[in-house]
């Protein structure tokens, strides 16, 4: 069996392809072959600064080659890559460099300000590597990241003394709902596999045997190789992972010019490149893309898309519906899982075949368990966590509590248990409930806000919604709607509880409404529960 390397498969498919496309940015093109020449060049300065076997580099970047780079680097030196959530304040900053016991930090000149005001906290770190940028150029504490990937090393590829194994890891860290974030601690050879070890399920690609398969598959007329648009946040896992896929095939992956978000520029982008998929996280994307292409219908020629790919966040059938009318060759694959659990779940939807919202079909190692460990039975209407076998991540990165919390033996085997609760269909298929972190306790009944967010989401006023509980003096919590209205005809509490009483049991209907300008969704379409809490317990004047 073969021990899978990122940097070795790499390697191969820019040995076998070197002009071809690997990273797009706007008018920015650099080719397989650069791609390898550039992370060498990083790969031997890292060793050069004295970073010693599985040393933590932290990639502190937005979108774009300079990230993918400096993975292929850390792959390359066998060095642990560590993503971070740039849109941290010092503090969790502080926390995360210091909790994966970075040595290495590159980040973009802009934020140099906030990496100054913390670095003297982190006497660890070895090297400071700033990608400059217009009006932000490179802080005379730090090493210029364009002089360095442009210094080819003379013995290429670069490898460490200690060699590369499968074992090396890759930490990709989640904050969730609560909670300062934890490094989940994936194998390689582990990622590689559950991601599709090169294959493609939708496609009847079965997966790689061996690297000499795989550049002999991708290198074969017949083999389509992948033009992915990766619309979210390669510091989060979907858009990391997707572009990893993207890569695996060798494929191109492409990202947006512009920072901020904007639907007008991904379906120009979609276009220009004959993406064959986009990528996305949920509502937060894919609304403003369909209310593009509402607004501006025929615009664009989407007949090259292939595939919508979506993970990390529930969003409706509705709007899968409509963007689906537009782009008519396309199918949506909407993946239930986690940064700990890969795989729990997918729901594919076709044209005129939309899936349910929160309805997925359970993943080949997926399970369904009640709290004391039993199997939830098909049909039964019972509620239970969902859990996935298979290739899983070692746990969390310096963390053995809550490691062994989430990572349990069910059945005789290990499993991950993210804590999200589900019930399973009669014909085996999982209706998704949502996270028990965020459950709320009504009058001893348990409301999970998904469910309730995703019965709002169908009104014709509401654009987004999230569903918080707010203290009852005899209900211990009642259900409060942070809503963010569709149009100026503002929805009213009353309305809102009878429509969600015709999708959902009447003590899930919402007893609160506050209605905001924005819901504030992070780029990973996630929402901070906390914040928004706090946010309707001012507006209703409750003590927090």
């Amino acid at each position: 069996m073969t021990a899978w390397t990122f940097a070795d498969i790499w390697e191969a498919i820019s040995a076998a392809q070197p002009e071809r496309p690997a990273n797009i940015q706007g008018d920015r093109v650099l080719t397989w072959g650069e791609f390898d020449a550039r992370a060498d060049a990083l790969a031997a300065h890292l060793i050069g600064k004295g970073l010693g076997h599985q040393a933590k580099v932290a990639a502190y970047l937005y979108n774009g080659p300079e990230y993918l780079e400096t993975y292929f680097a850390a792959f390359k030196a066998g060095y642990a890559p560590v993503n971070t959530n740039y849109r941290y304040g010092p503090e969790e900053l502080t926390y995360l460099f210091d909790n994966a016991d970075a040595e290495a930090i590159v980040f973009h000149a802009g934020f140099a300000e906030m990496v100054e005001a913390i670095r003297g906290r982190l006497p660890k770190v070895k090297a400071w590597i700033a990608v400059a940028e217009p009006g932000s150029p490179t802080p005379a504490w730090a090493d210029d990241y364009d002089a360095i990937v442009a210094r080819v090393p003379a013995q290429r590829p670069v490898k460490a003394p200690w060699g590369r194994s499968p074992d090396d890891l890759l930490l990709l860290y989640t904050g969730g709902t609560t909670g300062m974030p934890k490094g989940v601690m994936w194998r390689q050879d582990d990622l590689f596999n559950v991601i599709g070890a090169g294959g493609n399920a939708a496609l009847g690609i079965p997966p790689a045997t061996s690297i000499e398969e795989l550049v002999e598959r991708i290198g074969s007329p017949e083999h389509l190789r992948p033009m992915s648009l990766v619309a979210c946040p390669q510091m989060h896992g979907t858009g990391q992972f997707s572009s990893f896929i993207t890569f695996n095939a060798g494929g191109t992956v492409a990202t947006l010019p512009s920072r901020k978000f904007n639907p007008i520029e991904l379906w120009n982008e979609a276009e220009r490149l004959q993406a064959s998929g986009i990528v996305i996280v949920g509502l937060a994307f894919s609304t403003p893309m369909l209310e593009a292409l509402e607004a501006h219908p025929g615009r664009w020629d989407l007949s090259g898309v292939r595939a919508m790919s979506s993970s990390g966040s529930m969003w409706s059938q509705e709007n899968k519906r409509g963007l689906l009318s537009h782009a008519r060759n396309a199918v949506i694959m909407d993946s239930f899982g986690s940064s700990e659990a890969v795989g729990m779940g997918i729901s594919a939807s076709a044209p005129g075949a939309e899936t349910a919202t929160a309805a997925f079909a359970l993943g080949p190692n997926c399970g369904v368990f009640a709290e004391d460990g039993r199997r939830i039975a098909p049909g039964s209407g019972e509620r239970g966590l969902v859990a996935v076998t298979g290739f899983l991540p070692m746990g969390y990165y310096k963390d053995a509590e809550k490691s062994d919390k989430t990572f349990k033996t069910l059945d005789g085997q290990r499993w991950s248990v993210p804590g999200d609760w589900a019930e399973v269909n009669a014909d085996g298929t999982l209706k998704l409930l949502g996270r028990g972190s965020v459950c709320i306790n009504t009058g001893g009944e348990k409301v999970f806000p998904e469910e309730v967010e995703e019965a709002l989401k169908t009104h014709p006023n509401v654009r987004d919604a999230v569903v918080v509980g707010v203290p009852d003096a005899r209900f211990g919590e009642r259900i409060c709607a942070v809503v963010e209205p569709a149009t100026a005809d503002l929805p009213t509490l009353g309305e809102l509880s009878e429509h969600v009483r015709a999708h959902l049991a009447a003590y899930k209907a919402p007893r609160e409404l506050v209605v905001v300008d924005s819901i504030g969704r992070a780029p990973n379409g996630k929402v901070d529960y906390k914040a928004i809490k706090d946010r309707a317990l001012k507006a209703l004047n409750e003590p927090a």
